[in-house]
């Protein structure tokens, strides 16, 4: 591709953001347009009233064993080196989430040390099992294992976040918290893991620090489609919006989020508390100062309450959501043609942690720019 090509990016999320960023750095003139009145998508944070950084979408922890991203994106901020660590709150009492060993005799405490032992011996140390997986095992002790651990935390925690029992969504959303056998108490266990150092607001602000790229927020795409030119386009938006949901509505899980600032330094002992027990509306609560690391003398939480409304959260991966979206993208790939690249979790329709967002981008980039 030849530079100076006049670009035009839909969408200020992590996806619209690091395209833009590498192609104007290419010589490139970029606008990117965003309907929203920031940049950053559902990563955007910002200081509230209080001075205290928060994360408006909830909490986001960036994590990867992609050296290239990490090293990317270092270039734009300096980090907080931090390991997510998540509790449950199970009848009255803390315990640590995925499930691991630790959970294990914090939960089972009379029955752990036959059952970790029977665990290692069938199934391997340091090993990584998905409960539904778990669940058709024949031995009878884990058996009633996979069922407590199901019960306690899959089945009503799935329920309040999906609506839907862990069975009727996608395998790959279950296994994405599987079942730990080990004494690993870290939500990932990726090789890197932090928050940048000022915020992701401050980072995508770096990112798009060129004299080649003109940001235009309160934009949305379908009032000036026809009005500019284009040489090249990404669309990172709702792929059924851009086609005037033709083949019908994709649904997505939303999110609405309660924030409370609180005269107390610290409210519960970890940056996330899940909550998965039916008789909790909510399903967790963060704390972001122990995300960020923020010294201040008041925190805020915000407690989230997934449902059909509110901003959307995550891609809802049925039979008939794939089904409509397999139609949207046949027209997607057609359009390629004319120089529309279609990309991102929405775009894509696809449950993308951020560190793929960046990669999927650089890996775009690549391929189109140097035909790598």
């Amino acid at each position: 591709m030849k530079v100076s090509k006049k670009i035009l990016i839909v969408g200020a999320g992590l996806t619209g953001i690091t395209l833009t960023e590498r192609l104007a750095s290419s010589g490139n003139k970029v606008l990117i347009v965003e309907k929203r009145n920031h940049i950053g998508g559902n990563c955007y944070d910002f200081k509230n009233k209080t001075g205290i950084l928060v994360h408006k979408y909830g909490p986001h922890i960036f994590h990867t064993n992609y050296k290239a991203v990490w090293d990317y994106l270092s270039k734009f901020t300096e980090w907080i080196l931090y390991e997510h660590k998540v509790l449950g709150f199970f009848d009255g009492k803390y315990a640590p989430i995925p499930f691991n060993l630790n959970t294990l005799h914090k939960l089972l405490p009379k029955q752990a040390q036959d059952l970790e032992k029977k665990l290692i011996e069938k199934l391997g140390y340091d090993v990584k099992v998905p409960i539904l997986e778990l669940k058709k095992t024949k031995d009878k002790d884990l058996k009633f294992l996979a069922n407590f651990i199901y019960q306690k935390i899959y089945l009503n925690y799935t329920q309040k976040n999906w609506g839907r029992k862990p069975e009727e969504i996608d395998s790959l959303v279950t296994a994405r918290v599987p079942v730990l056998i080990s004494r690993d108490d870290r939500y990932f266990q990726d090789k890197y893991q932090g928050n940048p150092k000022v915020g992701y607001t401050k980072m995508f602000e770096k990112m798009l620090n060129n004299k080649n790229i003109e940001i235009r927020l309160n934009t949305n795409y379908n009032e000036l489609k026809n009005k500019i030119k284009h040489d090249l386009m990404f669309y990172t938006g709702p792929i059924d919006e851009f086609f005037d949901f033709k083949f019908g509505k994709l649904n997505y899980r939303c999110l609405k989020i309660k924030f409370k600032t609180l005269n107390k330094e610290s409210y519960q002992p970890a940056a996330v508390v899940n909550y998965p027990d039916l008789k909790y509306p909510f399903t967790r609560i963060a704390e972001f100062k122990k995300l960020t690391q923020q010294k201040h003398k008041k925190t805020t939480i915000g407690i989230e309450y997934p449902g059909s409304e509110g901003f959307i959260a995550w891609p809802f991966l049925d039979e008939k959501n794939k089904r409509i979206f397999k139609k949207y993208w046949v027209e997607a790939k057609k359009l390629k043609e004319r120089n529309i690249y279609f990309v991102g979790r929405l775009a894509e329709y696809k449950y993308y942690n951020m560190d793929e967002a960046v990669k999927n981008s650089l890996d775009l980039f690549n391929k189109i720019v140097y035909g790598k």
